[in-house]
């Protein structure tokens, strides 16, 4: 029989269209009317966003390669300029179908008493209300430009909304067609509420400046009106390797993405033709991308009528965070952590034992020396407060704070400057890697000798998105866990060369040959007895030496389950390949982020977490770390994990071999994974409440409440 080609085309997805099946996942939660409609306003919102930076990274880099004449095929078989058209026809229709969904939540929280009035179906008192408002709040902050007039022409901020206006304008010539625009305040609330006597009725921001912008040109004559947003390239690498100032590197970056080029323009449909055509003249863009929207242009607005309070009830029912049961009834978390590992699964169980464990640490006297890692850190992060205060309080602190994380990079470096004023030492990390990896060291004097503590996880040190994130973390003070953190760190600070690891795999390279040795020793240990089994939870799936060694262990006999919410390159159900490969992907109301892995190990099951997906750029260009979990209890949780997610029924879609998805086949008994492991920490809590004594670190009594 001859050798299958696994490199061939045909056995991969093409990674830009995967990713927009994930969007279109994301938008049946929109449409999906069995949910609440506060609930489908977000999914709506969230499509939005995520389109946004996907044109900002995915389709602009493309752009620049079909700019530079490249032709090379990729992964699936595509040049960059078949992978545009078919991007453009997927996001057009998805456009579509997210805009006539808007309209339909619309319709719908009209019976509820909530009213978004379109501007062409103002009635006489609403256009009056919205030109004294004009008049009074909105006239005086803004900065209408003649842009034909002004040398040099200036520059429209992506993903900004404009108004723009046709004109006829009295010139020494004679009346002349001329074009302004009027930038809409971003820092305006998106929906403005109208009197009533009866429910609450709304008009969008830039409907109002639209209705009355020709008060902003006495004398002229406005002959078409339309409002715009544009997407820019931001694209843009930071070079790192020779930068003797990265701070100043990394701010010039961000000023950079500014005046890249346009790759995307939305319009309100039923733009004057003439107007239409030359905006796209002067963004030098091509039919294929423009959207012309009907209704919103910018959905992210969505979210003020989410937070509205009168419709509370048109939400789900609120899933506070459960105390983590590995805690429960616990009186120190160094007491604990003694006696067993803890696990922590984000947002079923409370992240504030995190973030209690730096502040106890931060006010422990006995607490030597804290070392951490920071990607992305929430405003006013309670966590960057309490390694700022243990460095007042004369400990050792050092924080390696990712400034290349892209879109927080701005952020991030008024995190680096606060933390540095506060006395800790801040690095930046490796030249040319990304350090991706979420790592927490605490080391402490016990009984005369120094005993370290680790958290380690699968997503970052954020208190706000670990209330939207599904992610799992891990605190131990195993010797050999901790021995390899605290030389991840001396790595980290130029103190050593990488050496071998006792328990992790961290450099780049080595975290992809870690997983094929993996999966190439289940296929050795595989028999027909005892078959082979793998299961794994990431966010993607693109790397090609991973797909390959997939398939080899489909070929083998090896059961492979992959639970991947968002691109997966790799294509299941393919004869004579990955017959026994099955994907499934979970959209819910929590962002699956958590990155597991089980091998079954010919019966000497083992499990892993990381900080890495199956990308290229986390396995070849990022500093990462894979970790085992050793405690038996700890394992057989994670395992459960794995299995409710393969098992889920109403939230899961299966993937398909030509790319789409199905939802899985019927089941009497419904699962939703995220509903099961919410009632299960519930529960958890509840058994629990006959505890008297509880984790209940000390504050810090001058901390910020």
């Amino acid at each position: 029989m001859a050798k299958t080609d696994l490199n061939s085309p045909d056995f991969y997805l093409n990674r830009e269209l995967s990713w927009l099946e994930f969007n279109d996942r994301v938008l049946r939660e929109g449409l999906n009317e069995e949910l609440p409609l506060m609930e489908r306003l977000k999914f709506l919102a969230i499509v939005s966003s995520n389109l946004d930076e996907f044109f900002m990274i995915r389709v602009a880099g493309l752009v620049q390669q079909r700019s530079a004449k490249v032709r090379k095929r990729g992964l699936a078989g595509r040049t960059p300029n078949q992978q545009l058209k078919a991007i453009s026809e997927r996001a057009h229709r998805m456009v579509a179908e997210q805009s006539e969904g808007i309209q339909k939540a619309f319709d719908a929280l009209a019976r509820h008493g909530l009213f978004i009035h379109e501007r062409d179906s103002w009635t006489e008192s609403h256009r009056a209300f919205a030109a004294a408002y004009f008049s009074r709040e909105i006239d005086p902050v803004l900065t209408p430009m003649a842009i034909e007039e002004l040398s040099p022409q200036p520059l429209l901020p992506g993903l900004q909304l404009n108004v723009v206006l046709q004109m006829l304008v009295e010139t020494e010539e004679g009346r002349r067609k001329r074009v302004a625009i009027v930038p809409v305040p971003g820092n305006y609330r998106r929906f403005i509420q109208i009197p009533s006597d009866e429910g609450v009725h709304l008009v969008r921001l830039e409907d109002v400046i639209a209705d009355n912008a020709d008060k902003l040109f006495p004398g002229c004559e406005v002959t078409a009106r339309t409002v715009i947003r544009i997407t820019r390239d931001a694209d843009v690498a930071i070079e790192d390797d020779d930068a003797s100032d990265l701070l100043n590197v990394v701010e010039q970056t961000v000023i950079m993405r500014r005046r890249r080029r346009v790759v995307r323009l939305a319009v309100s449909a039923g733009t004057d033709r003439e107007l239409l055509a030359w905006l796209k003249n002067r963004l030098d863009l091509q039919s294929d991308d423009v959207y012309e929207i009907h209704g919103m242009l910018d959905a992210r607005g969505l979210w003020q009528l989410v937070g509205l309070p009168e419709f509370e009830s048109l939400t789900d029912s609120d899933w506070p965070p459960q105390t983590p049961r590995d805690l429960i009834g616990s009186e120190s978390i160094w007491q604990t952590v003694q006696e067993r590992d803890v696990m922590l699964f984000h947002p079923y169980e409370s992240f504030d034992p995190v973030v209690q464990l730096v502040e106890v640490a931060a006010d422990d006297p006995d607490v030597l020396a804290i070392k951490q890692t920071l990607y992305r850190t929430s405003g006013n992060s309670p966590i960057v407060r309490a390694l700022s205060r243990a460095s007042s309080n004369g400990k050792e602190v050092t924080v390696l704070v990712e400034l290349k994380a892209r879109f927080d990079e701005a952020a991030n470096v008024v995190w680096a400057r606060q933390l540095e004023d506060a006395g800790c030492h801040v690095i930046y990390g490796i030249a040319g890697l990304k350090t991706h990896a979420k790592a927490l060291l605490i080391v402490r004097r016990e009984s005369g000798r120094i005993q370290r503590y680790v958290h380690m996880a699968t997503g970052n040190y954020n208190d706000k998105t670990a209330r939207l994130y599904s992610d799992v973390g891990l605190i131990t003070r195993n010797r050999e866990l901790t021995g390899d953190v605290a030389a991840f760190f001396n790595l980290l600070t130029g103190y050593s060369e990488a050496v071998g690891w006792s328990k992790l795999t961290v450099e780049p390279r080595r975290l992809k040959e870690r997983f094929i040795e993996l999966i190439e020793r289940e296929i050795n240990v595989s028999t027909k007895e005892q078959p082979g089994l793998i299961m794994a939870k990431v966010n993607s799936l693109e790397h090609p030496e991973i797909c390959q060694a997939l398939y080899r262990a489909s070929q083998a006999g090896v059961r492979v389950l992959l639970n991947v919410r968002g691109i997966c390159c790799l294509r299941p159900g393919v004869k004579g390949v990955s017959e026994n490969i099955k994907v499934r992907s979970i959209v819910d109301r929590f962002l699956e982020h958590a990155r597991i892995f089980y091998f079954r190990n010919g019966g000497h099951e083992e499990v892993y977490l990381s900080s890495a997906d199956w990308m290229r750029r986390n396995l070849d260009n990022r500093l990462e770390i894979i970790f085992p979990v050793l405690d038996p209890n700890v394992r057989r949780r994670l395992v459960g994990i794995l299995e409710t997610c393969f098992a889920d029924n109403v939230k899961a879609r299966c993937l398909l071999p030509d790319g789409t998805y199905e939802l899985p086949p019927k089941s009497r008994k419904p699962v939703r994974a995220q509903e099961k492991f919410y009632r299960d920490a519930v529960e958890a809590a509840r058994v629990a409440e006959q505890t008297t004594v509880r984790f209940r670190p000390l504050k810090n009594p001058e901390a910020d409440d």
